[in-house]
């Protein structure tokens, strides 16, 4: 997929999402290809992806960090090495998800958390411990993962 492609979608998904499905068109990246070099130069810090199709999608090496994921059908998407710090993956299907050496750090997570696939080398902040030790496959990867501090929200 073009960059140009990418930003039409994420243009249209927008206004999708802010007039409550009346105008625009759900994003559908189901199976896309957005490994790495068709990522290139695109930003997609904040992008508001609430409820989007991304099923089985390459988002290898994306940078999504602070993204609204939100509800987000990324079911068997491959996330490997993905910034989501800060994505908000609340309530997002994560089913068979690959988050191998993902950055994690600060996103925010639920229980979906359970039924990601892969998640070996990847980064989280230490108020995610509850979500990370309850995966089955926690045991095995735990010398694996990366934990940082959380940050000090501001007065």
């Amino acid at each position: 997929m073009r960059q140009s492609e990418l930003k039409a979608i994420l243009k249209h998904h927008k206004l999708w999402s802010d007039s409550g499905g009346s105008k625009g068109k759900r994003a559908n990246l189901q199976g896309a290809n957005l490994q790495g070099v068709y990522l290139q130069g695109a930003d997609l810090q904040g992008a508001d992806l609430q409820g989007a199709d991304l099923q089985g999608a390459d988002l290898q090496d994306a940078d999504l960090q602070g993204a609204n994921l939100r509800r987000a059908y990324l079911q068997g998407a491959d996330l490997e090495g993905a910034d989501l710090q800060g994505a908000d993956l609340q309530d997002a299907d994560l089913q068979g998800a690959n988050l191998r050496g993902a950055n994690l750090e600060d996103a925010k997570l639920t229980t979906n958390f359970k039924k990601v696939r892969w998640f070996d080398y990847a980064t989280f902040s230490e108020d995610q411990i509850p979500w990370v030790v309850l995966h089955s496959r926690y045991p095995k990867w735990a010398d694996t993962l990366k934990w940082v501090k959380v940050k000090q929200l501001s007065a």
